[in-house]
């Protein structure tokens, strides 16, 4: 990093590695102050600092640089206050995830400036910087990629939170415009999702692989997993909440509509505490998995009776046999190239349904989720949501005798 030093040493100006723009800092009041001159050219960085630095120095005298708070403080009390306060309401990965983009990628781009100096400019700059190729970077160990965009939006979002925190505290008396200037409507792209022909597949391939599994301690697992599938796209539950399901949650009861057998459960997951009416596919399903051994310990393959009413319907995850299984036979990614993972059979529930023809509000009603978010993600792309019979109108004209 490349530093120059003017004005008696008090005054520093230097380049960051992944940055083309001169930053500059200054020991005023106490606190090392830094800030981005956002000029490429040496000479009008230095002419930019000099300013900078003597308007701090004009602050100081007038007392206004008492109270003024830098990022990392700000962070700091982000963090504290959001894990205390938002305990037991959001995940302990969710919340380090905040961490992490804190630790990893905003300090060392805002430190410890203050946080009154972070503008709609400065975001931007941090997004731009980002989608730069670090200078310093050795080609020959890895291939840079640029961060997804879905990264950076997390990343502001971070930022944007730190900021609202600052000014809970009165430590700055607004929040810059952090919104992507040039950002367009992006593509409404489909979740990926498997077609009825790729579910029987599917499905097929995970029976042949519990009647004969690659090894035998793996047969309980291999029968959980293919369960796991059938009871997904017959539920429609998301993964989270079929890893806290438990049998006491699950009720076989009459449908009063087809007069088939459903079962009724309690879901707990991500949008609290909810219920879902399965398919009558699922009884069966779950009938097996409650009848079958339940396995107490992988070494010994000790087995017991039924289960009891706490226990677990899926208490084993078999994530590495279920792409094993997918790459197998050709499935793990869509025809857009999205990969497809435990999700994807929610994905597929969905679009069963509305296929089908069941009314999209009940649906949504049925999954926990937004009638919105059903239009959005999954009837948009279904050629059967669109009803010929309302689109190929043709009104009846008069026959006219040609005038002509």
């Amino acid at each position: 990093m490349s530093t120059h030093k003017f004005l008696g040493g008090k005054v520093n100006v230097y380049k960051r590695g992944r940055s083309r723009y001169w930053q500059c800092s200054a020991y005023v009041a106490g606190k090392n102050r830094r800030t981005s001159t956002k000029e490429e050219s040496l000479a009008l960085a230095k002419e930019f600092a000099e300013d900078w630095y003597l308007d701090l120095r004009g602050k100081k005298r007038s007392g206004e640089l008492g109270n003024e708070r830098s990022f990392a403080e700000a962070a700091k009390k982000f963090e504290a206050e959001y894990e205390a306060i938002t305990q037991g309401q959001r995940s302990p990965k969710w919340v380090q995830g905040h961490k992490d983009r804190i630790r990893l990628h905003l300090l060392p781009f805002f430190g410890v400036t203050p946080v009154s100096s972070i503008t709609s400019g400065m975001a931007q700059e941090y997004r731009a910087h980002r989608m730069t190729k670090p200078e310093d970077w050795e080609d020959g160990a890895k291939e840079w990629k640029p961060p997804a965009k879905k990264t950076i939006h997390n990343e502001v979002v971070t930022l944007s939170m730190v900021l609202k925190t600052a000014l809970r505290h009165d430590w700055i008396d607004h929040i810059p415009n952090l919104s992507d200037p040039y950002r367009r409507k992006s593509k409404i792209e489909h979740r990926p999702w498997f077609t009825e022909k790729e579910y029987k597949q599917l499905y097929n391939a995970t029976r042949a692989n519990a009647e004969k599994p690659l090894r035998p301690a793996h047969a309980w697992h291999a029968e959980q997993l293919h369960d796991f599938i059938l009871f997904a796209v017959n539920t429609g539950m998301r993964p989270d909440e079929l890893n806290q399901v438990e049998f006491r949650d699950i009720e076989i009861v009459d449908d009063d509509y087809s007069g088939n057998q459903i079962l009724e459960i309690e879901v707990r997951g991500k949008r609290g505490v909810g219920y879902c009416k399965s398919m009558p596919g699922a009884v069966h399903t779950f009938e097996r998995s409650r009848d079958r051994p339940r396995k107490i310990s992988s070494e010994e393959g000790k087995r017991q009776g039924k289960p009891e009413p706490t226990d677990l319907l899926f208490p084993s995850e078999f994530k590495s046999m279920f792409n094993r299984i997918l790459k197998e036979n050709n499935l793990k990614f869509d025809r857009s190239g999205k990969a497809r993972t435990a999700y994807s059979l929610r994905h597929s529930y969905i679009c069963f349904r509305l296929l089908e023809g069941a009314d999209i509000y009940q649906v949504a009603k049925n999954c926990r989720t937004s009638v919105e978010m059903i239009e959005k993600h999954y009837a948009a792309h279904l050629k059967d949501m669109i009803d010929t019979s309302l689109v190929n109108v043709q009104r009846r004209r008069k026959q006219h005798d040609d005038i002509y």
